[in-house]
């Protein structure tokens, strides 16, 4: 079993920053792959970014390329998503996920961290 928690959110004025954490614990593996998702209010949840612990290149959504970068601290079993040049689109739930290859989806979950983005 692996338990994800996320923390960092909060409420930030457009055009600011945030970097969110999200600490995995119990079995993780190196082939694992850690994602970070979005769901913001009426909306379905949305892929934003994802990166392996074996440190393969990480992949983002067209929406947040260029403003956001995830990044991972394997002695702390962390992951990060570092988010600048924030828009108030950007307002949602964001969860960290972990999907265990050859799995083709993410079956472990935090518990979610709310970002908003004031206009």
């Amino acid at each position: 079993q692996v338990q994800l928690v996320e923390s960092g959110g909060g409420l930030v004025q457009a055009g600011g920053s945030l970097r969110l954490s999200c600490a995995a614990s119990g079995r993780t593996l190196s082939r694992d792959f850690m994602g970070w998702f979005r769901q913001a209010p009426g909306k379905e949840r949305e892929f934003v970014a994802a990166i392996s612990w074996s440190g393969s290149s990480p992949i983002y959504a067209d929406s947040v390329k260029g403003r956001f970068t995830i990044s991972r601290d394997n002695a702390k079993v962390t992951v990060y998503l570092q988010m600048n040049s924030l828009k108030p689109e950007d307002t949602a739930v964001y969860y960290c996920a972990l999907r265990r290859p050859p799995a083709t989806f993410y079956d472990y979950w935090g518990q979610g961290t709310q970002v908003t983005v004031s206009s």
